[in-house]
């Protein structure tokens, strides 16, 4: 139960439009990081739109 309520301190964290941004400038959309999980890419890797809201 300790580890389930540590984890949910953090469900409302959001991150600032900065943060998301500089996280897509060091791992850009898009990017397999492993190649063997290629199968499909979700709408929001296409669609920068679908990633704020």
């Amino acid at each position: 139960m300790d580890q389930l309520e540590s984890l949910l301190t953090g469900a409302g964290t959001v991150l600032t439009s900065d943060v998301l941004d500089r996280i897509d400038e060091i791992v850009p959309p898009g990017t397999d990081l492993n190649k063997a999980d290629s199968y499909y890419t979700p709408p929001a890797l296409t669609n920068a739109n679908l990633r704020r809201r």
